[in-house]
């Protein structure tokens, strides 16, 4: 199959998820500048799923750029991706709208801990496809960037019961190491 109406319908709920948190900012209702602090909490949750889809986004697209073809079990990996990371706007408010607190950043961390796990299935899915010895798998080695991801997560998760605050900085810290997009794919492919 090709991975045109893959990529394609990805770009379009990736858009929708950016789209439902966008409407979760709620107008202050103040005229002045300091309406806007009680609001401080949900735009910075705001701000680090942004980034979070934007990351997931530019990753995805590159690995597709790899890509030469699909199969069910990749547009099955690729929904299972897709299904987390649109839970991302549901505990992205909660987190906002509670400043902070324990249950929300720990449920955070666990549907950023399972998008990764998405997408390492759905990288081991393509590779699978395409074998040991393509481009992709190459390019993806060992992984070694999601693999810190996800154990930084998973201390992130458990740090959030004692102090969330701790938490949400260690979710910044992995966004911080994914912000630039992943060079390996750009690499093999101008190689």
């Amino acid at each position: 199959m090709e991975k045109g109406r893959l990529e394609a319908f990805s770009d379009g709920v990736i858009a929708i998820i950016i789209t439902i948190m966008v409407l979760e900012l709620k107008v202050p209702h103040g005229a002045d500048i300091r309406s806007l602090l009680p609001l401080l909490p949900v735009f910075v949750s705001y701000l680090l799923s942004f980034i979070y889809i934007g990351i997931y986004w530019n990753n995805h697209h590159h690995t597709l750029q790899i890509v030469e073809s699909v199969n069910g079990a990749i547009l099955w990996a690729n929904m299972h991706l897709l299904f987390w990371l649109s839970l991302i706007p549901f505990v992205t408010a909660w987190m906002g709208e509670n400043h902070f607190a324990e249950w929300p950043v720990t449920c955070y961390g666990i549907v950023l801990i399972m998008c990764s796990l998405a997408y390492a299935l759905f990288l081991i899915t393509l590779i699978r496809h395409h074998g040991d010895n393509s481009l992709l798998a190459q390019a993806i080695g060992k992984d070694r960037k999601g693999a810190i991801s996800t154990i930084i997560y998973a201390v992130a998760i458990i740090a959030s019961f004692f102090n969330s605050k701790v938490g949400f900085a260690l979710y910044i810290v992995v966004a911080c190491i994914w912000f630039i997009p992943d060079k390996r794919i750009e690499k093999k492919i101008n190689r």
